[in-house]
Order: C-alpha cells, then structure tokens, then sequence
C-alpha cells in the first residue's frame, strides 16, 4: 500500500496533474460561492472539458472542482446570507452573524480549516477502509433510510428558534413542500396545480432565495442596514490557534458523522452539516449561543459536509 501512496503522491505532483487540481479547486469555489449553482452542476458543467484530456489529470480535475465548489458554498453563506449550495445552509446560522460582528474573516478561516481536515480525514478513511465502507453502504435499506429521515425531523426541535411551536409548524411546511411533485413510486403528481414545472417539486434556487436572500433583504428594510466594523490588524482576521484548539472535538465528531453520512447513497454533505451542526450544538456546554455567531457553529457543518466528500467517493 505503501508503494501505491507514494505513486499516487508523485502523479499527483506532475505539473499537469497540480495545475489541474489548482484550476478545479479555483473554478469550484468560484461555482460553489455563486448562490444556485451547486457542486454537481459544476461537475457537469465541466465533464465536456474534460474529453479531449489525459485520464488521470480529467479525474483530477473534476474531483478537485467537487471538493472546492463544497467549501465555496460557505463564502455566501457566511457574507451574504445565501448560501452558494445547499450542504452550506447550516453554516449561515452562525457564519452571517460573525460577519455582521466584523469577524467574517475568522469565520471564512474556520470555514476553510475544517473543510480542510474534514476532507484530509474522509480520504484517509477511503484510502484505508474502502472495501469495509462500500459493504456498509449496500446493506442501508429503506428501514434504515426511514430511520435516518424521522432522526432528520427529530432535530427541528433543537436547530429551529426556541419556540418548539414554531419550530414543529416550519417542519411541518417542509415536510408539505418536500412533497410537490412527481411521486417517485406511483407516478401520480402531487399539489403540482396543473403546471408542469412543479412535476419535478420546487427546486433549489426559488427555495434558496426565498428563506435567505429574501429574507434577509425584507429585514434590512426594516431594521436598516448596519455598518459593520472590521478588524484592519491581519492578526484578526484569522482564528488563532486557541480557538482552533478548542473546536478539535467537533472537529473529530462532525469528520465521523461526515464521513458515515457520504458513504450512504442519495445522501451527501446536505445532511451531513445539518446532523454535524445539530449535534455539536447538542453537545456544547453553551448550546444556547448557537445562532448568535460562535465559530464552533461554522466548524461543525463545514467539517462535516466536506468529509462527506471522502465517504461519497
């Protein structure tokens, strides 16, 4: 094994195999930080590119861009309140109020710190438990995707406000929404209303835009817009070390809940942040900051969607 990591590691380092991860990972933050345009999107977008080129560096490439669209979902999620993709929408809940804090920079700094070690992890976990992973993922059957989904509701009650009335109704309307369509199983549409371009339910664009872009603009209106202060020393731009230390156990939790959430088909980072973000929430001595703008509510989701990379693969 040895031998072919060291291989993979000297491939990888041949100027055309490098550049091609540098453009992905550039060209996949540019997509994943312009809000409608997800990771996928960007991956198709990309593989007719990649037909006039050598195997290795088009692999490169595309995988490159899917790591890179996945953190750059966290830039509008954490400066305009929009996230670029939808594995991004937990990291909103305490990465825009850091920003209006004048902390945007050390959110952004956490942002990329975690999906960095929650993306080194999950491939460490792919290069040594493959075959393990991959029997696990084929023997998830609907009993256990039923479980999952009714997990996915019971955490309404802890991430939505602290009203659990409102939290239940909010769960309620989604739950209602989620079933537009098309029905997977029976073919009959559902509150579709005649118009065919509701057969394939709301998509992820008019939804984004109505909970957050909109949102936060009819807010603004209201309450006017407010200057923010931002710290002009470099040292503050950054988390310090200390405060990268003091997140090393979401760090470790949110990679393990990434990590199993990919493996599983037709799950993703999606999932794995708002799972990653409820439970260290659960787990915090001070759950009742979160929300309010603490950087251990952007490692969480951030380590988490980005390990689910790894898993994925």
């Amino acid at each position: 094994m040895l031998d072919q990591l060291l291989m993979g590691f000297m491939t990888i380092m041949e100027p055309m195999n490098f550049l091609a991860v540098f453009m992905g990972v550039l060209g996949g933050m540019i997509i994943g930080s312009l809000p409608g345009l997800t990771a996928p999107m960007g991956c198709a977008l990309l593989i007719p590119f990649t037909y006039t080129m050598q195997p290795v560096p088009a692999i490169t490439m595309l995988v490159s861009l899917y790591c890179g669209a996945t953190f750059g979902g966290s830039i509008a999620a954490i400066l305009v309140h929009a996230p670029g993709t939808p594995a991004a929408a937990a990291t909103t809940f305490d990465g825009y109020p850091l920003a209006q804090k004048g902390q945007a920079g050390k959110a952004l700094g956490m942002a990329c710190i975690s999906s960095a070690l929650g993306g080194l992890f999950s491939v460490v976990v792919l290069i040594l438990l493959a075959p393990v992973l991959a029997n696990i993922a084929i023997k998830f059957g609907p009993p256990e995707y039923f479980a999952l989904a009714v997990f996915g509701l019971s955490m309404i009650s802890s991430l939505g406000s602290q009203s659990v009335v409102k939290n239940l109704l909010g769960g309620t309307i989604g739950v209602f929404i989620a079933c537009i369509g098309m029905d997977s199983i029976s073919g009959f549409s559902r509150y579709d209303f005649g118009l065919t371009h509701l057969m394939d339910g709301v998509s992820f664009i008019p939804v984004m835009i109505g909970l957050f872009a909109a949102a936060e603009v009819f807010r603004q209106s209201e309450q006017g817009v407010r200057k923010i202060v931002i710290d002009r020393k470099i040292s503050g731009l950054l988390p310090t070390w200390k405060e990268i230390k003091s997140v090393k156990t979401t760090l470790i939790r949110s990679s393990l809940i990434g990590t199993f959430i990919g493996i599983l088909p037709a799950e993703g980072g999606t999932v794995a942040s708002f799972i990653g973000y409820n439970e260290a929430k659960r787990f915090s001595k001070e759950p009742e900051k979160f929300g309010t703008g603490v950087l251990e509510g952007v490692a969480a989701p951030e380590c988490a969607n980005n390990s689910a990379t790894g898993g994925a693969m």
